[in-house]
């Protein structure tokens, strides 16, 4: 599904990062390490890895789709930046523990099961003091149909992702409604929620 979504020649959600994201990383102003290694996972076409990696910093781009991923690759060329891209299944890919600065999450919508064990290894993989970055859709962006999965099963909220990411210090965590601008699939206004969480040292 994914390779067919990705293989025209545009960028279905844009070629500029998350709101959400780019925000957040310049508020946090200078608290993640130079050159700081960051896991983007379902990172698709590489609108925001490749906008971390113009902010210094090392950069990871995980997917299951390998179109989405060659477009990551050109994107970071046309640039001037370099991206490593790994092209897999999260179900199978091993996070490895107490390695990353950062792990980001934009959009990043699992079944249940599996996310739940991908936000625990993600917690895991987060060296003392890292941060975790994540936004996604909640059940009420069903009403909103602005972009998004199409069951709510594959949606996240406060309470759950509490519970998902156990283990981080929650400097931000909301449900809100806010107008989305990404490329042609999110366009609206889209009922979210928002994490910023940190590792304690």
């Amino acid at each position: 599904m994914w390779d067919e979504r990705y293989r025209g020649a545009d960028y279905v959600y844009g070629t500029a990062p998350n709101d959400f994201l780019a925000a957040r990383i310049q508020a946090l102003n200078g608290a993640l390490p130079a050159a700081g290694r960051v896991l983007c996972l379902g990172e698709g076409e590489g609108r925001n890895a490749v906008w971390l990696a113009e902010q210094g910093l090392d950069v990871t781009a995980v997917d299951a789709s390998g179109v989405g991923l060659a477009k990551a690759r050109r994107l970071a060329a046309e640039r001037g930046v370099a991206i490593e891209t790994i092209h897999t299944d999260l179900a199978v890919y091993p996070i490895a523990p107490d390695a990353w600065d950062m792990v980001v999450a934009i959009f990043c919508h699992l079944p249940p099961a599996l996310r739940a064990d991908v936000h625990r290894r993600s917690v895991a993989g987060l060296r003392s003091g890292g941060f975790l970055l994540l936004e996604a859709y909640t059940p009420r962006q069903l009403a909103l149909g602005t972009g998004g999965p199409p069951t709510a099963a594959l949606m996240m909220d406060a309470d759950s992702l509490r519970a998902e990411l156990m283990g981080l210090e929650f400097l931000h965590l909301e449900e809100l409604e806010r107008d989305i601008q990404e490329g042609a699939l999110h366009a609206g206004l889209g009922a979210v929620v928002q994490v910023l969480g940190r590792k304690p040292r």
